[in-house]
């Protein structure tokens, strides 16, 4: 028998983190991120700009970042157009950065809109960004019920927020 070792999940999966089970604090994620510019790296933050760009630290696969408006909205049609349109501007240069950084073979680009849609967060919509290879969906994730996410967050958070920097729109 295999073991695999995420000593980091702990605090999440025993909610000993801050807040309820699941390590979430009190109140929107993005909401308070978006107030804490100073914790930027803390936080995982790429992009600050009209919208903000997040990696996921509970991903579903290396690179899994979030995009979310300012505005705390549970919906897309509750955004003024600027702020939709800055999300999938913004989700094009995360694509762009990816594929220059890490080469994946796809993407999966979505948002979960409602609690019943399997969203996480279902007060403040987001655009999750998720970059694929072929082979990622492997032994462990089908027949294992288990997924490996074999990347370093604080390394894919410079390598990202670096290439991201600057850069426009494709």
């Amino acid at each position: 028998m295999r073991h695999l070792f995420a000593p980091w999940r702990h605090d999440w999966v025993t909610g000993a983190a801050s807040g309820p089970v699941g390590g979430q604090e009190e109140g929107c994620l993005f909401c308070r991120v978006w107030g804490e510019p100073k914790a930027d790296d803390e936080n995982l933050v790429v992009l600050r700009d009209r919208v903000l760009v997040m990696l996921n630290r509970y991903p579903y696969n290396g690179g899994h970042a979030m995009v979310a408006p300012r505005e705390h909205c549970g919906d897309l049609e509750g955004l003024p157009p600027e702020s939709r349109a800055a999300l999938i501007d913004a989700a094009a240069r995360c694509c762009a950065a990816m594929r220059r950084l890490w080469r994946p073979d796809g993407f999966n680009l979505g948002f979960n809109i409602g609690r019943a849609a399997g969203a996480g967060i279902p007060e403040h919509v987001h655009l999750h960004v998720v970059p694929r290879w072929e082979g990622d969906t492997n032994f462990m994730t089908t027949a294992g019920g288990s997924r490996v996410v074999s990347t370093d967050l604080a390394r894919l958070h410079r390598e990202l927020r670096a290439a991201i920097a600057g850069s426009e729109a494709p």
